[in-house]
C-alpha cells in the first residue's frame, strides 16, 4: 500500500474531511472523532489567543521570572536565597541518572497546576517533548499518565495560529503519543495543522523586521526547534511530499538568513546580526542556540535513514558542535552568552542541557566522535546536576526571553526542564547499561 494511501486512511479514521480530495479551506475540520468529542478551534481548551504577538519567545510579563506562584518552593522567580549545590550525583551510570530524572520529572508533575503557561503552548511543548522520552526510557506508566491526561483536557488541539512555529511545537509529542497509542485523535489536528500550512506556505519575507513574516515563517532560532520535528515525522509517517518540501524549503531559508558560517552559530533573529556584547563579540544567545542544537537531531530522528537531505542537516549539526564544545567553561557550563561569558557569570541551564542532550545525540549515533566531545558531555551533565534542588527544582533556568538574560539557582521553567530530561534520556542510553 502505497503511503499517500496510508495518508488518506489516517485522515479517515480520524473522522476528518479529507484534505486532499474534499476542498477543505482550513486547518481543522468540524466533523467529530469517534469516540472523543469535536475539534473545533473555536471550541479549544487551553489555546493562546489568535492575536499575532512577536514570536518566539517573548517576555510575556515585564520583570515576570518564572511561570510560577510565589507561594514558598513553588520555584518561581529568581529567588537567589543562597547558592545551591545538589545532593545528586553526576557519575554516568544508571543509578544516578534514574534518580536525579526521576526527582526532577516528578517535581514538575507536582508543580504543574502552578504554572502560567497555556498547557499547550510551545514552552509545555518542549517540556513534553522531553517528558515522553523519559517516559520511554524508563517504561514510566506515570509520565505517559500525565502527557494522556494534559493531551485529552485540550482535545488533542494545538493553539490557534497556525502558521506560528510556536504553536505546532506539541504537536512533536501528539505525534510520538500517536505512534503509541494509535488513537487517531491525538494525530487529526496536527496532521491538519501541518498539512494545510505546508501545502498554503506564507509568501511574506522571512525577517522578524515584517509584520507578516515574523510570525508566519521561521524568522527566529528557537522555531528551528518548534516547528521541523513535525514536519519531518509527519512525511515520514504518511509519505506525503508537501511535508518534506516545506520542512526543506523554510529550514534552508532560516538558515541562509540566520546561521553565521565563520562562528557556526545561529543569531536568534535578523535583528541580533549586528549587536555586540560588552566584550565586542557577537551576540549569540545560549538557549536560542540551545534550541537548534537539539532540534535538528529531532528532525533526523523523524526523518527515514536513506532522505536524501540528511546531509544537510548532519553537516550543520557537526558544525555546531564545534562551537559548543569551545563555549562550555572548565566548570561544565554555559552561559546566557556564549561568547561573552563574563557578563553572565552564572550558568544558563536551558542552554546546558539542551547542549548536553545534542552531544549525546550525536554521541550516540556516531554523528560526533572524539573524546572531547564525551568529555564535554561529562562535565555538562555533572554541572547540570549540581543545579538541581533536594526537591527536584531545576535552577538557573533563564526566564523567556529573546537575548542573553542572567538567571539565579531558583529560577526554573518547564522548558529548561524539558531539556533537562532529554539530555538525561540520552544519558541513560549512553550509559544505562
Amino acid at each position: 500500500m502505497k503511503k499517500s494511501v496510508i495518508f488518506l486512511l489516517v485522515l479517515a479514521l480520524a473522522g476528518g474531511e479529507t484534505l486532499l480530495a474534499q476542498g477543505h479551506a482550513g486547518p481543522f475540520s468540524s466533523k467529530p472523532l469517534a469516540g472523543s468529542g469535536t475539534l473545533r478551534a473555536q471550541g479549544h481548551v487551553g489555546s493562546f489567543s489568535g492575536e499575532p504577538e512577536a514570536g518566539g519567545e517573548t517576555l510575556l510579563a515585564q520583570g515576570h521570572a518564572g511561570p510560577f506562584s510565589s507561594k514558598p518552593l513553588a520555584g518561581s522567580g529568581t529567588l537567589r536565597a543562597q547558592e545551591h549545590v545538589g545532593p545528586f550525583s553526576g557519575e554516568p551510570e544508571a543509578g544516578s541518572i534514574r534518580t536525579v530524572c526521576d526527582t526532577v520529572a516528578g517535581w514538575q508533575i507536582r508543580h504543574f497546576a502552578e504554572c502560567r503557561h497555556k498547557e499547550m503552548s510551545w514552552t509545555n511543548g518542549a517540556l513534553y517533548l522531553g517528558m515522553f522520552e523519559w517516559a520511554d526510557r524508563t517504561e514510566s506508566e506515570r509520565i505517559f499518565s500525565f502527557l494522556k491526561g494534559i493531551g485529552k483536557k485540550n482535545r488533542w488541539a494545538l493553539p490557534l495560529r497556525a502558521y506560528h512555529a510556536d504553536d505546532i511545537c506539541a504537536g512533536q509529542t501528539l505525534i510520538k503519543l500517536y505512534k503509541k497509542y494509535k488513537d487517531p485523535a491525538m494525530l487529526q489536528n496536527t496532521l491538519e495543522r501541518a498539512f494545510y500550512v505546508a501545502s498554503h506556505p506564507s509568501t511574506a519575507p522571512l525577517s522578524k523586521q515584517d509584520k507578516v513574516g515574523k510570525n508566519t515563517r521561521w524568522s527566529w532560532c528557537d522555531a528551528l526547534f518548534m516547528a521541523p520535528p513535525v514536519y519531518a515525522a509527519l512525511y515520514t509517517l504518511t509519505g506525503e511530499q508537501v511535508f518534506a518540501d516545506y520542512l526543506e524549503a523554510e529550514f534552508h531559508e532560516a538558515t541562509d538568513s540566520l546561521y553565521d558560517r565563520e562562528a557556526h552559530l545561529y543569531y536568534r533573529d535578523c535583528m541580533r546580526i549586528p549587536k555586540r556584547e560588552k566584550n565586542g563579540a557577537k551576540q549569540f544567545w545560549g538557549r536560542g542556540d540551545g534550541w537548534v542544537f537539539a532540534g535538528i537531531p529531532q528532525v533526523l530522528e523523524n526523518l527515514p535513514a536513506d532522505y536524501p537531505g540528511r546531509a544537510y542537516y548532519e553537516q550543520i549539526f557537526r558544525e555546531m558542535a564545534g562551537a559548543v564544545l569551545a563555549a562550555q567553561d572548565r566548570q561544565g557550563h554555559w552561559h546566557a552568552s556564549l561568547l561573552d561569558p563574563d557578563s553572565y557569570p552564572d550558568p544558563e541551564n536551558s542552554a546546558s542541557a539542551f547542549f548536553c542532550y545534542g552531544l549525546g545525540w550525536g554521541l550516540r549515533t556516531g554523528l560526533l566522535k572524539g573524546n572531547e566531545y564525551e568529555k564535554a558531555l561529562l562535565r555538562g551533565w555533572a554541572a547540570l546536576v549540581e543545579a538541581v534542588h533536594p526537591d527536584g527544582l531545576l535552577g538557573y533556568i533563564q526566564p523567556v526571553g529573546a537575548d542573553p538574560r542572567p538567571a539565579g539557582p531558583d529560577s526554573t521553567d518547564v522548558y529548561g526542564v524539558g531539556a533537562f530530561l532529554l539530555a538525561g534520556s540520552e544519558m541513560l542510553r549512553l550509559y544505562g547499561n
